[in-house]
């Protein structure tokens, strides 16, 4: 157990530090959306075949929840799972702002760390939606892709699937997502990665923490409620 919540610290940490790194360090000014996108795919790509030999590449409290409501993961070590992602989101966060700060013009009141939000974006403190989405579109949005998300991890883990392309298939959903959603919410489809900018950039991006915790858990367990009925399972052989 000690190895699998290692493993989920190490994968979160490195999913918040290169995630929302691309966003604060590279930015919509050099790399673009779609750039943004790719750095949380390939981080998952990266940590899928790193430590899911260990932990599964959870990283990510509502897959955790989605594994657990499908029936593959106990409770306890669903709890367990989430306090790891969840410290290794808000170190993963601390190191990013460690990092900008040491730029000039670095400020994390205006140019924030990759946090989500929702509604009119503030023109200060660059919290809110990147496109000015309402809350109906942000939860609605988080809802679907985190349902989607979830279905493919489930379905490319189980028993009949290809598993040296599970890692593939999870990190390009991922990328296609946050192509699709970054203009909506910034993309959450986590938990733990929205409470790591969330804790050291307070305001909003900490008040409207509640959607992104409450909306990717709803479509998780949506999935996982799926796989436990066999409504997605492949038939065994």
């Amino acid at each position: 157990m000690t190895k699998k919540l290692a493993a989920e610290f190490i994968g979160t940490f490195t999913l918040v530090l290169f995630g929302c790194g691309s966003a604060v360090l590279a930015g919509f000014g050099i790399i673009g959306q779609d750039g943004i996108a790719w750095a949380f795919g390939l981080a998952i790509v990266a940590m899928a075949y790193g430590i899911g030999p260990v932990s599964g590449c959870h990283v990510n409290p509502a897959v955790s929840f989605g594994a657990w409501i499908a029936g593959r993961m106990p409770t306890g070590e669903m709890l367990g799972y989430w306090a790891a992602q969840c410290l290794g989101a808000v170190v993963g966060a601390g190191v990013l702002l460690l990092i900008a700060s040491g730029a000039p013009d670095y400020s994390l009141a205006e140019t924030g760390l990759g946090q989500n939000g929702y509604g009119v974006r503030d023109a200060v403190s660059n919290q809110g939606s990147p496109g000015d989405y309402s809350l109906i579109s942000g939860a609605v949005f988080e809802v679907v892709a985190t349902f989607i998300f979830v279905v493919v991890i489930l379905g490319v883990t189980q028993r009949n699937a290809a598993p040296q392309f599970a890692g593939l298939a999870i990190g390009l959903t991922l990328v296609a997502i946050h192509i699709v959603g970054i203009q909506v919410t910034g993309v959450s489809v986590n938990p733990a990665r929205s409470l790591g900018p969330a804790v050291w950039v307070l305001g909003d991006a900490l008040m409207q923490l509640w959607l992104f915790i409450v909306a990717p858990m709803l479509g998780a367990g949506l999935a996982g409620w799926a796989f436990r009925v066999r409504l997605l399972t492949a038939d065994e052989a």
